[in-house]
């Protein structure tokens, strides 16, 4: 098979590894992170006019791209860079869900979504769910005229910062069944919502929710929703892959430059037989990462059950190689790596906290080994 990047992907790639080579200094990100907001509008705002934001959408609703593999091509760039923007949260999953449930005034967001001018967030997780999507307590009440939410919600990464959340609730059923969950549209400045934001450790900042009677619109059918949020998920799975694994392959290229510049006894360190087997070890577990990416984005639009058994097995490997390279990366390096000011810190984060979204590496391979049985 070839695994080669259309001339369209390969053009998103090189453009926006420009960029963010150029505009993303490590010294940008520590500015972002010291900032109240937890993002940079202008760089936001610059990578939307690149087209990165159009390129996580199909063409039918004013994308150009959409499939897994343009969501690993972008994130794979965006993982290099260490970027902490909310592409996931605004693009991938409340885009996914507002494009894939949305009647045609609330389709229209993505317009706004893609240029750039509008943020989104989904507000699903809760104090109790852990990572079990279909635990939803959040209740509803009122007719469809004067729809009410009320409950709690958790980690609601991009709250602060969204002209609009997408939020689940509870219309039917118990608090674990996949049946009765709905979604709604509740706006940033809705009466009844309380958030309480905080930073977060690798970047961005979050927010723990609380919705007392809060006016909301409905976002497709009632009780009808799972389906399209564990799409959603399953595309969020792709994404962080593919982050993960772009900052995988900085933390090893850092590391290698590193081992050739550090010297010890008058000659480099990478010279010494037992830190080149090390890094050897790393080459080889990042060659298994990257098949491991390229199978879930192609994978993506396959079948529910075959899609979410790669995006399992993606995300289990994924996590093991990533805390590798991670803690490698830090040994090898010795104490410079923990340095704020020093590129490792921050992508070495980034690689550890992205295997605690949406489930862990232990989450995964439980869930891998229970669609393999059920298969």
């Amino acid at each position: 098979m070839n695994f080669d990047l259309t001339e369209e992907r390969q053009m998103l790639q090189d453009t926006l590894r420009r960029y963010l080579s150029d505009k993303y200094t490590t010294k940008v990100r520590n500015d972002i992170l010291d900032g109240e907001a937890g993002m940079s509008p202008a760089i936001w705002a610059e990578l939307a006019e690149l087209g990165v934001i159009g390129a996580l959408f199909p063409e039918e609703i004013g994308g150009f791209g959409g499939q897994g593999f343009d969501i690993s091509v972008v994130f794979e760039e965006l993982g290099r860079a260490g970027v902490v923007e909310p592409f996931l949260d605004t693009a991938i999953l409340g885009g996914r869900l507002i494009a894939a449930l949305g009647d045609d005034g609330q389709k229209a967001m993505i317009d706004e979504v893609i240029a750039g001018t509008l943020h989104l967030a989904l507000a699903h997780g809760e104090p109790t769910s852990r990572y079990d999507l279909s635990r939803v307590e959040t209740g509803v009440s009122g007719g469809d005229g004067d729809l009410r939410l009320s409950g709690r919600k958790a980690v609601v990464v991009n709250a602060e910062a969204a002209g609009w959340l997408v939020v689940s609730a509870r219309e039917s059923g118990g608090p674990d069944e996949a049946e009765g969950i709905s979604l709604f549209l509740v706006a940033r400045d809705a009466p009844g919502l309380t958030l309480r934001g905080y930073p977060l450790l690798a970047g961005g900042r979050a927010a723990e929710l609380t919705l007392d009677a809060t006016p909301a619109t409905r976002l497709g059918p009632p009780g009808g929703a799972f389906p399209a949020i564990e799409a959603a998920v399953a595309a969020a799975h792709v994404a962080l892959s593919a982050e993960a694994f772009g900052a995988m392959t900085t933390a090893t290229e850092l590391t290698r430059d590193y081992l050739m510049t550090r010297k010890q006894f008058g000659r480099p360190i990478g010279t010494f037989q037992a830190l080149q087997h090390r890094m050897a070890d790393l080459l080889i577990e990042l060659e298994q990462a990257r098949s491991a990416v390229i199978n879930a984005a192609g994978h993506l639009g396959a079948p529910e059950h075959i899609r979410d058994l790669e995006g399992a097995a993606a995300r289990n490997l994924i996590g093991r190689v990533g805390r590798l390279v991670a803690e490698e990366a830090i040994q090898m390096h010795g104490g410079i790596a923990m340095t704020r000011e020093y590129e490792l810190a921050h992508i070495a984060k980034r690689i550890v906290m992205t295997d605690h979204r949406f489930g862990d590496t232990d989450y995964h391979l439980e869930r891998f080994i229970d669609l393999s049985a059920a298969a």
